[in-house]
């Protein structure tokens, strides 16, 4: 058995979660969620802390650390896996990523699922799945330039623009379960495989980047 921690800032919530697998299985022991753009940094170590309590499990009784790689916007996305890749490294744990789309794609369950999440600038992160399975690649675009091939959609970027997309809304999918995420990595998990680096899935350029040419400073 190795106790999990999983973790997910690739949307506006901040998602910590503490689960179980077995050689036969997977059991949620935790989780927390608090929605807010623009506060991932202030609220994923709380919530962290307040999970393995809730778990009755220390830190260092972890065995693996399981993070969202997004797509999703910059700034929020890289809290989570700066502070998995951190544990990680401290503890010497290994960490795996999973596309945050696809825990949304798997919990939606059977048939064939749009998922979408706001991606800003009036876009959205979006990708297509068939009884929980993705089918091609994720995307980024505006909600009017999807191709929507789907008997119904999740995420809160699906009800966002329910109108554009024009698919029955399970309200009840918004952000990505901790334990579909675990799901996701437990086949690895079992077999004991080598941590992988965090690498986040972008999508699209930042909007801070460095100037291409040197200012002068005057003295």
């Amino acid at each position: 058995m190795v106790l999990v921690l999983a973790l997910d800032t690739a949307t506006p919530a901040s998602v910590a979660a503490v689960a179980e697998v077995t050689d036969d299985g997977m059991r949620g022991l935790a989780e927390r969620r608090t929605v807010d753009p623009r506060a991932h940094g202030e609220l994923l170590a709380p919530q962290i802390s307040a999970t393995l309590d809730e778990a009755g499990v220390r830190l260092r009784e972890v065995g693996a650390i399981v993070a969202g790689l997004g797509p999703g916007p910059f700034t929020g996305l890289r809290v989570g896996l700066v502070t998995a890749a951190a544990i990680g490294q401290a503890l010497r744990l290994p960490t795996y990523g999973v596309c945050t789309l696809d825990a949304l794609g798997r919990t939606a369950g059977p048939g064939r699922v749009l998922v979408a999440t706001d991606a800003r600038r009036r876009e959205v992160y979006v990708a297509t799945y068939q009884d929980g399975v993705r089918v091609g690649e994720p995307d980024v675009c505006r909600p009017a330039e999807v191709r929507v091939d789907a008997d119904r959609a999740v995420g809160e970027g699906a009800i966002r623009y329910s109108e554009v997309f024009g698919l029955p809304i399970d309200e009840r999918v918004q952000f990505p379960p901790g334990a579909a995420l675990v799901a996701l990595a437990a086949d690895r998990i079992r077999a004991g495989a080598p941590g992988e680096p965090l690498t986040p899935l972008y999508l699209r350029h930042p909007d801070a980047v460095a100037s291409a040419s040197r200012k002068h400073v005057l003295q």
